[in-house]
Order: structure tokens, then sequence, then C-alpha cells
């Protein structure tokens, strides 16, 4: 029984993957045909070019996983928090030292992280009126 069960999702896998090309590529060809001649005047582009496009950007920005150029999502926040708390006072001085050199301690958004290194939490961006 576990036997015909592993060959089932052996097939089903590259089924599936299939559909799921077949899908995704069929939406970004709608999509580019449906706004991108009107907005940017480029031509309208056949499914297998958008298969290629959608396969191209998955190869040039990656598939989804990882950490990317941010260092991660907010979920990363709670774990820099818990390995800062549990530094030692001599290994936060050379954490905020080399963090310091690298990097300033700003984001792109303005927002800067207080003296205040207990706490950690980062200091609210003042509001545009």
């Amino acid at each position: 029984m576990k036997r015909i069960f592993f060959k089932g999702r052996f097939i089903f896998i590259p089924i599936a993957i299939a559909a799921f090309l077949t899908l995704i590529s069929f939406v970004v060809m709608q999509l580019w045909n449906a706004l991108l001649p009107a907005i940017l005047h480029v031509g309208v582009i056949t499914f297998w070019q958008a298969m290629g496009i959608f396969i191209l950007c998955k190869i040039l920005f990656g598939f989804g996983k990882g950490k990317g150029f941010g260092g991660g999502g907010p979920w990363m926040r709670h774990r820099m928090e818990d390995r800062f708390k549990n530094m030692t006072p001599e290994e936060r001085e050379r954490f905020k030292q080399k963090m310091s050199e690298r990097c300033g301690w700003g984001d792109r958004r303005g927002r800067h992280f207080g003296n205040d290194w207990d706490n950690f939490a980062p200091q609210e961006a003042p509001k545009a009126e």
C-alpha cells in the first residue's frame, strides 16, 4: 500500500508543477496584454513568451524562499531581539561598534534606533502633515 502511494505522489508532483506554471504563465500573459500595451506602448506577448518572462524573473529575483535583500521579514526581528538580550555587555558593545561602522543604525524609511539598547525598539518616524 505504501509503495503505491509513493508512485502516485511521484507522478502528481510534476503534473502539479506543470499546472502551476501554466496557470501563472496565463495570468502573466493576460496582465501583460491588458495593461502594458496601453501604458508603455509595448507589443502583446504569447503564452510561451509569458512563461519565459516568468521563469526569467524567478531566476533573477529568486523563488520566494530565503532572506532576500532585507535580511528577512518582520519575524526576523524577534530573533534579533532575543540574540541581543542574551548578549553580555562586552558583546553588545562590540556589536554596536560593528553595526555603526557598517550601516549607521538607520533603515530606509528614516527611522533610527534609539540609545536604549536594552529595549532595542525603533523610534517612530515623524508623521507628514
